[in-house]
């Protein structure tokens, strides 16, 4: 059967010359639109994405029981006390809200970046604090159904 040419082979044939096939002009044309339309992409999607509308704030709860809500729009600086100590300090600024400073050791919730969009999440276990960015306008529907 050596005549025999087999589809998944018919592509495949070595090269006379033993060299390896190098990439060619067009294919980095290629991977170079290819790469701008990426990044167009993720620069639009990142500029208007879900990001919270103008009344948005955040809700802030400690061990299950709303602390607060507050608005994204006015500037302020929030101490989280539980028994009789400041654990956390919420920071706005921007309409973006950051944990800017935690008590507790590891600290990953100040080391998240700060959020502005709807349902994001700062949230710090060891003191069991939640932040999360709510719209005004809550929908009953999903992202998918949107």
């Amino acid at each position: 059967m050596p005549g025999l040419l087999l589809p998944w082979r018919a592509g495949r044939r070595k090269r006379s010359d033993g060299m390896k096939k190098r990439i060619s002009r067009n294919d980095v044309i290629f991977l170079a639109i290819l790469l701008a339309v990426v990044t167009v992409f993720l620069v639009v999607y990142e500029r208007t994405g879900t990001r919270a509308d103008a009344g948005a704030c955040v809700r802030v709860t400690v061990d299950g029981s709303v602390y607060g809500i507050y608005a994204l729009g006015e500037e302020q600086e929030i101490p989280i006390v539980q028994d009789g100590v400041t654990t956390n300090v919420l920071t706005i600024r921007d309409g973006r809200a950051d944990m800017t400073e935690a008590d507790c050791p590891d600290k990953l919730c100040v080391h998240q970046k700060a959020i502005s969009k709807n349902h994001e999440m700062i949230v710090c276990l060891p003191n069991k604090v939640v932040v999360e960015v709510t719209g005004s306008e809550e929908n009953g529907f999903d992202s998918i159904a949107r």
